[in-house]
Parts: structure tokens; C-alpha cells; sequence
């Protein structure tokens, strides 16, 4: 009977004390997964630089580009652009897109989409969207929109329009033309006959004739900026006529004019960015039109919260033209005369024409792709 009350006892015991092992160990468990002081405080100080984080990520402001039917490698006028945005987004710590347009039909979708995206600004590449951005800047008064060669909307409290005085280049290109060729007889491709395009022709025709007055330029509208067939085969019948020097400023079609010239041994001068590394033996200049500089300075601008509105332009006077850097395959000669032209064109000493009248005033009807 003794035994049986000892058993019992015992037994109660290590109820007891398994009871409380437990409770112990529950308890520390608890402990465990409570932060202390510090980490709570750590905690805290966590979520709030996420919340900074988060805050920085939201206003980081958004630029997003709509190219024409060049497309976005078009070696040209909307690579040029993107060149721009990307440098905006390495120095300027903008977020930069693009969204490219395949037919004209497609500026419309493009630029809705980017407006519902919450794009800050949206830059369209070109003239031929000139009544997309009209339209668009209507419908969404409070989004900003910027658009190169085009200053028909500058009217509108919400578009930029970017210009640029191509004039100018296409003359010291014309210097070139003039003073390589062998034989007196140089041409000239144009992607579309539009007051903004004509420019190149205007300042490209004077230059060649105020260099040699009795030079020949061949003239041809490609009417399209990406078709490169249509390029090459005007360049090849120049060629033919005798012409020993094409410039082209017609986008992607231009691509064409270039890949006639290597094929023929002859010189190509290429338009708005350095094209010598698509032909380096053939490549003898490029009219740059540095879209990649006025895009970034729009961007910059937006940073500062300066205001955007209105005409902007860009001339050899503020790094928006000039001709190309690379100048390996011309004589030192050449080299000293384009530097002279650039330096009248700067002093006002030459005026490049940059309208049809100015044009005829000085060198007759010699000039007109209308």
C-alpha cells in the first residue's frame, strides 16, 4: 500500500516537472520570435528607406519615343534620338523607352499606348506625325509631348517642337562634294520634298556651286525614308550619269545610296549621324543633325523644371549640326576649307539659304524637288 502511494507520488512529479519543462520551453520559443529593442528599432529604420526607395523609384521621371517607319536601327535620324534618350538615362537618371512604328498607321496606337503607360514626356521622331501630336496634345492637355522637325504645334502649351538649321551642315558637306569630285558632277537623294527636308538640298546645292560654280547636281526624291531599293537605285544611275559623289538625307533609304557607292567605288555623304562605319572607304562625310544633343537637352531641362514649350532650335551655333568627326579620307586641303565655310557661317559672313526664295534669289532655279 506504501508502494503503490510512492509510485503515485513520483509519478505526479514528473507530471509536474514535464508540465513546467514545457511551459519553459514555450516560453523562450515566445522570446524568440520577439525582436528586441534594437531590432525593432532596426526593423523601423528598414522599412523606412524602402519607403524612401519607393518614393524616389515613383518620381524618377519617365521619357518615352515613338520612332517613324526607319525604325529604331535605322543608322540615322531615329537611332540618333534614341542615342540622346539613352544618354538622359545614364547621366540624368531618367527612365527611357521607345516604341517603333512599322507604317504610318501605327503612330496613333504607339503614342495612346505611351500615354497610358504615364509617360512624363513623349518625343515622336519626325514631321509625318505632326497631326498624331496635334490631335494627342488636344485629347491630354496635362501630358507633354515633343516632336523633331516640326514647328506647326508650337502653338500648344504642351508640345516642344525641336528644329534644326540642317542648312547649315548640308553646305559644309557641299564643300566636300565639290572639291572631291572628279568630275564635276555630284548628286543628291532626298527621302521627301517638304519645306524641313528641302533644307538639306538648299544648303547642299550652295554649298557645291559656291565651291565650283560650274559643277552639276542630279536631283532625286525618293518620296520614303525607308526604302533602301529606291535609294540605291537612284544612286546607281547617278553613278552612271557620271556623278562620282551622292548625299543623301532620306533616313533608311539613304542606306541604299551608301551600299550603291561601295558596290560602284565611289563616295557617299552620309545625314544626321557619322555613317562612315557603314562604308569606311566610301563614307567621305556625314551632314550630322545631332538629335542625340537636342533630345538631351530637352531632358535636362525637364530635370531643372525649366519650361520645354514652344520652338527650339539647334544650329552649328549650339552643337544641333555640324559635319561628322570622321574625316579620314579627306585631303588636308578640303579639311581647311570646310573650316573656313564653318567659320563665315558662324561670323554671318555666309548665310545659308533655308527657303525656296532664298534659295532662287541667289543661284536661279537650279534646285526644286516640289
Amino acid at each position: 500500500m506504501k508502494k503503490t502511494k510512492l509510485s503515485k507520488l513520483v509519478a505526479l512529479m514528473l507530471v509536474v516537472v514535464l508540465a513546467f519543462t514545457a511551459c519553459s520551453s514555450k516560453n523562450n520559443n515566445k522570446k524568440d520570435e520577439t525582436p528586441s529593442t534594437e531590432d525593432t528599432t532596426d526593423g523601423a529604420a528598414t522599412t523606412d528607406d524602402t519607403a524612401s526607395d519607393d518614393t524616389a523609384a515613383t518620381t524618377k521621371l519617365k521619357i518615352a519615343m515613338v520612332t517613324d517607319v526607319g525604325g529604331i536601327n535605322d543608322q540615322s535620324f531615329n537611332q540618333g534620338a534614341w542615342t540622346g534618350l539613352q544618354k538622359a538615362e545614364k547621366e540624368l537618371g531618367v527612365e527611357v523607352s521607345y516604341l517603333e512604328s512599322a507604317t504610318e498607321a501605327d503612330y496613333v496606337s504607339n503614342i495612346e499606348t505611351l500615354v497610358d503607360q504615364g509617360n512624363d514626356l513623349i518625343v515622336a521622331c519626325g514631321f509625318l506625325m505632326a497631326d498624331t501630336i496635334k490631335e494627342a496634345a488636344e485629347a491630354y492637355p496635362n501630358q507633354k509631348f515633343a516632336i523633331i522637325d516640326d514647328s506647326t504645334n508650337a502653338d500648344l502649351p504642351n508640345v516642344s517642337c525641336l528644329m534644326f538649321k540642317q542648312n547649315e551642315a548640308s553646305y559644309l558637306v557641299g564643300v566636300v562634294a565639290a572639291l572631291m569630285s572628279e568630275t564635276n558632277k555630284v548628286g543628291f537623294v532626298l527621302g521627301m520634298s517638304t519645306p524641313v527636308m528641302n533644307q538639306f538640298g538648299y544648303g547642299y546645292v550652295a554649298g557645291v556651286l559656291d565651291t565650283n560654280p560650274d559643277a552639276k547636281v542630279e536631283l532625286y526624291n525618293a518620296n520614303a525614308f525607308g526604302d533602301a531599293a529606291a535609294g540605291k537605285a537612284a544612286a546607281v544611275q547617278m553613278f552612271t550619269n557620271g556623278a562620282d559623289v551622292v548625299f543623301h538625307a532620306a533616313g533608311g533609304t539613304g542606306n541604299g545610296v551608301i551600299e550603291a557607292a561601295k558596290e560602284q567605288g565611289k563616295y557617299a555623304i552620309g545625314v544626321d549621324i557619322d555613317q562612315a562605319y557603314l562604308a569606311p572607304e566610301n563614307v567621305i562625310t556625314s551632314a550630322m543633325k545631332r538629335c542625340d544633343n537636342a533630345i538631351y537637352d530637352l531632358v535636362e531641362k525637364m530635370t531643372k523644371g525649366e519650361e520645354i514649350q514652344g520652338v527650339q532650335t539647334y544650329g552649328m551655333d549650339n552643337g544641333g549640326v555640324d559635319i561628322a568627326p570622321t574625316q579620314d579620307l579627306l585631303p588636308e586641303e578640303v579639311i581647311a576649307k570646310v573650316q573656313e565655310a564653318k567659320d563665315k557661317i558662324l561670323a554671318g559672313d555666309i548665310v545659308v539659304p533655308e527657303t525656296q526664295e532664298q534659295f532662287d534669289a541667289k543661284y536661279g532655279d537650279v534646285y526644286n524637288l516640289d
